[in-house]
């Protein structure tokens, strides 16, 4: 990797974190000859996702992306969130090193982006300092993973695996959190209404609740980190 150039993206809403996380490639390039950053920043899901599709069919590589996690939804509503882009990430550019950064801290939450993205890096933004920032580069690109304090204690906690949301899971939470109405769905997301139906029942065990209204469903999802 000597000498090599490399190109980072870095996906956040935030123009101060995006800052944060520029200053972090630069520092690390200025002490570390063996690196040299290229670096991209994009602030929702369309520009991210515009910017991965010309990367591909352009044959050009994105070696390293920190991906936030609560990210505007693209305009179309397919990308919900950064998980939603993370899962596209890695099916379009399966070499890339993703580095998830998040304010989630729910046990629920971070076993469910573990499980869906398997990033290379996992952030919780309460734990990020300059000083970490960096080592988190640098531990990505030598010998990932690398997690951070909040991270490693959560990982310690056992999760049952009926707390995985997939994206049809997340796509009917967007929907109903956006207005539409059960009964509409079916034309959104590929299954029957009572497929969709018997998700919404599932989801509400998940979050324990006891009722069949989709505002208490919605605002617990959203405390959880899943919209």
């Amino acid at each position: 990797m000597d000498n090599k150039k490399l190109t980072a993206l870095i996906i956040d809403d935030h123009p101060l974190i995006s800052e944060a996380y520029k200053s972090a490639f630069t520092f690390l390039e200025n002490q570390n000859n063996s690196f040299a950053f290229t670096i991209h920043v994009k602030h929702n899901c369309d520009d991210a996702y515009s910017f991965i599709q010309h990367c591909v069919a352009m044959q050009q590589n994105i070696d390293i992306i920190f991906l936030d996690m609560r990210l505007p939804p693209s305009a179309d509503g397919k990308i919900v969130s950064g998980e939603d882009l993370g899962i596209k990430i890695n099916e379009q550019i399966p070499n890339a090193k993703i580095i998830v950064s998040t304010t989630f801290n729910d046990n629920y939450r971070v076993h469910s982006i573990l499980r869906s993205l398997d990033p290379d890096g996992f952030l919780v933004k309460n734990d990020i300092t300059p000083k970490e920032l960096v080592t988190a580069i640098e531990e990505v690109l030598i010998a990932p993973p690398y997690y951070s304090k909040t991270v490693m204690k959560l990982i310690r906690n056992e999760v049952s695996n009926e707390f995985t949301l997939d994206d049809i899971d997340r796509k009917i939470l967007y929907e109903l959190s956006i207005g539409n109405r059960m009964k509409k769905l079916p034309d959104v997301i590929p299954l029957s209404f009572a497929g969709i139906q018997k998700r919404k029942r599932h989801l509400a065990k998940i979050f324990e609740i006891d009722s069949n209204d989709d505002r208490e469903l919605i605002l617990v999802a959203r405390d959880k980190g899943f919209l």
